[in-house]
């Protein structure tokens, strides 16, 4: 037995999942909103590609922090306050860039914004999929990654359609944000409370994102594909505009957006694609069609091919997106009901030092290569590695003892 009983989410009512789900993607968008920006940021204050993915990386490293020492906060506090915390970090953000005058602001938006997709990432998922009716529960998990990943395609789309065609290309998109943000509170504040405690509240301390032993066969290799996945994403928020710019000749900033958009939209098909398929086998699928994708994006580099770069963001993305919710769904499906919060974080802290260290890489190599030949060999890095990945699963996962669910 356990301390913790969640209220039911067997209540006819879907207003909650749903507003749940908004509110989720609504913080997403806020992560990624300065992507095709940053060309921008550029000619305004003056730095190099490095500092562009430095700044990018600084945003995972608030995120990681978060998850690392408050990974399972919300199964002792309760879903609701984290998620106004996560809110009010997301609002910050938005203020820092607002008022930006150099890197200082620059660096403290980003900060801030880490930390707002790591109280959500974990916790909104959780909340999501407790809040879901009976008749949409086998869906939950689906409406929880599609609203993450629909989200942070929507934050360069949002800014690119903004910074392109409206004035103040770099003030107006944080103030739809910030109206959007508004909204999402509100809704927050109603918000069904899913973490009940039968007894007195456990004492809140800091805990390492953990791993329960009964969850581990499943963790790793769905966490290892997942690293592979954000790998490819961290690219795409972060230098993929100028790779546009520069290599392709695409300056239009709405195009750029797009393009990143295709991205993130492509996976919620890869997860909305993934049916009936049982995790073991989607999980090595989702890897090979990811490889593929990059073999693609590798390609345009090398025949400065727009139409190949988009072909390839799809297929990547599609890639990403089928072994994403497979591993987040076996992952959450066997954590303990009291420790699910902690585990689904500790499952983000990997995906997320996939989409920071790799990327930091391509800052460093693009000073000495060029950006081209720096997204080459990012290119080819990331295939070695979502390959090998995708192997070791065809192998290795079949040949575990099946146990009873």
């Amino acid at each position: 037995m356990t301390n913790d009983q969640r209220a039911p989410a067997d209540r006819p009512r879907s207003w909650p999942y749903a507003a749940a789900a908004y509110v989720f993607a609504v913080v997403m968008v806020g992560t990624t909103l300065p992507t095709p920006l940053y060309g921008l940021y550029q000619e305004e204050i003056g730095f190099s590609s490095l500092m562009v993915t430095v700044i990018f990386a600084v945003y995972a490293a608030g995120v990681i922090a978060v998850l690392t020492v408050a990974g399972g906060v919300s199964d002792v506090l309760g879903r609701r306050p984290v998620l106004l915390a996560g809110l009010g970090c997301a609002a910050a953000s938005a203020l820092c860039f607002l008022f930006e005058g150099g890197l200082p602001l620059l660096f403290a938006g980003r900060v801030l914004s880490g930390f707002s997709a790591g109280l959500f990432t974990g916790t909104a998922t959780v909340a999501v999929m407790e809040l879901a009716p009976r008749h949409r529960r086998g869906r939950a998990s689906f409406a929880a990654t599609a609203a993450n990943m629909l989200g942070l395609g929507c934050g360069p789309l949002l800014a690119g359609l903004l910074a392109e065609y409206a004035p103040w290309p770099l003030r107006l998109p944080y103030l739809v944000h910030l109206g959007l943000v508004a909204v999402a509170t509100c809704l927050t504040l109603v918000l069904p409370e899913t973490v009940r405690h039968a007894g007195p509240r456990p004492a809140l301390r800091p805990r390492r994102p953990s791993v329960p032993a009964e969850t581990r066969s499943v963790f790793v290799p769905a966490a290892l594909a997942a690293f592979a996945g954000f790998a490819m994403f961290g690219l795409f928020t972060s230098v993929a505009p100028s790779f546009m710019a520069q290599t392709l000749g695409v300056h239009n900033l709405a195009v750029s957006g797009l393009v990143v958009f295709l991205t993130f939209a492509s996976s919620t098909v890869g997860q909305a694609s993934l049916g009936g398929v049982p995790a073991e086998r989607a999980l090595p699928l989702g890897c090979f069609v990811l490889v593929a994708g990059l073999a693609a994006i590798g390609g345009s580099l090398l025949a400065t091919s727009l139409p190949l770069l988009v072909a390839g963001a799809v297929v990547a993305g599609v890639g990403q997106g089928l072994l994403f919710r497979a591993g987040l769904s076996a992952v959450s499906a066997r954590a303990p009901a009291d420790r699910r919060g902690e585990t689904t974080s500790a499952f983000f802290v990997v995906a997320y030092l996939g989409i920071s260290l790799p990327v930091v890489g391509v800052g460093a190599l693009s000073l000495a290569l060029g950006l081209r030949d720096a997204g080459l060999v990012f290119s080819a890095c990331a295939m070695v590695l979502a390959g090998s990945i995708g192997v070791w699963l065809l192998r290795a996962v079949p040949r575990r003892p099946r146990t009873g669910a």
